[in-house]
């Protein structure tokens, strides 16, 4: 459990398990996860893929239904059943951005309809819809005309300030990224990258950003919780994470990072992950604080080691 923070939390998550299949084959796609989102800034969850990061960021926003635990907006319970009008409020607070830009816009609309279709039914006329879509257009550095077009005639980069801007036409507090750049050329990355920090600044966003790729997640994030098989193993202050990585499977991902020097990429060696090196079958592992404000996932054996590591 996290420790008492004086900055505002947005979003609380506590012991969330989300479980995919039969009762009789059930998988538990994330186990037991909690953690804090600050108000205004951005909190990373990477993992490889399959390990449950994608999952926890669906279930935020109710895409996918949680089999335990607790998400809190505001302090608002958001899980289990809603009356339409919360179901409402809610949608205007937190949006998200997809992964594949190709395959999460309608490609038989128009970028009016598809960038606007959060507000239909709203009791907003024709002419302040049509404003707030020029609107999010223009932030994500779109020409409004642009909206009488379709989806294939953009490219990728700009099918993604589509996807952004059909989530900031909602006017959002909240904002789920998952791996919003993934699919991109590596050209047009940054670029994205550049824009959703511009757009925090300009009108105080909140991201959760989940992504499978370290080196991204030291640019964006100011926190980062590391997932591997629906266990979040560590969480830290981005630079902490880096200096002094815990678990060993974060090393191993800190490891894969690859070096922009040729010699120093060539002398490198890959650390590997073997789960069988921890020995939990008496010593069972749970959360603790290694040190301030940087959680692990460990039994006392290994706490011990990672706060002899730390000195």
């Amino acid at each position: 459990m996290q420790k008492t923070d004086e900055r505002e939390v947005l979003l609380s998550v506590r012991n969330l398990e989300v479980t995919f299949g039969s009762r009789r084959h059930p998988f538990r796609a994330v186990k037991n996860a909690s953690f804090d989102v600050y108000r205004g800034e951005t909190f990373g969850i990477v993992g490889e893929s399959g390990s449950g990061k994608t999952t926890i960021g669906r279930a935020i926003i109710r895409v996918v239904p949680v089999s335990g635990g607790s998400i809190r907006f505001h302090g608002r319970e958001i899980t289990g059943r809603l009356p339409k009008a919360e179901r409402r409020e809610l949608t205007n607070h937190i949006q998200m951005i997809f992964q594949d830009p190709m395959a999460s816009l309608n490609e038989r609309a128009k970028i009016d309809y598809i960038v606007s279709e959060g507000l239909l039914g709203r009791g907003l006329s024709r002419e302040e819809v049509r404003g707030r879509v020029q609107q999010a257009l223009t932030a994500v550095g779109l020409l409004p005309e642009f909206a009488s077009r379709f989806p294939h005639e953009f490219s990728g980069g700009q099918r993604q300030r589509i996807g952004i801007a059909r989530a900031l036409v909602m006017n959002p507090e909240f904002i789920v990224a998952d791996e919003p750049i993934s699919a991109l050329d590596v050209s047009i990355r940054a670029q994205v990258l550049n824009l959703m920090s511009k757009l925090q600044r300009e009108r105080g966003l909140t991201y959760l950003f989940i992504s499978h790729d370290l080196s991204v997640m030291r640019f964006i994030c100011d926190r980062i919780a590391v997932i591997h098989k629906g266990d979040i193993v560590e969480m830290a202050d981005t630079e902490t994470l880096f200096r002094h990585p815990l678990h060993p499977y974060t090393r191993a991902l800190l490891s894969a990072i690859p070096q922009p020097n040729p010699r120093v990429e060539k002398r490198k060696v890959l650390e590997i992950y073997d789960p069988s090196c921890h020995h939990y079958d008496v010593d069972r592992p749970s959360w603790h604080e290694a040190e301030p404000g940087h959680f692990l996932l460990c039994n006392s054996q290994e706490l011990a080691e990672a706060r002899l590591r730390l000195l």
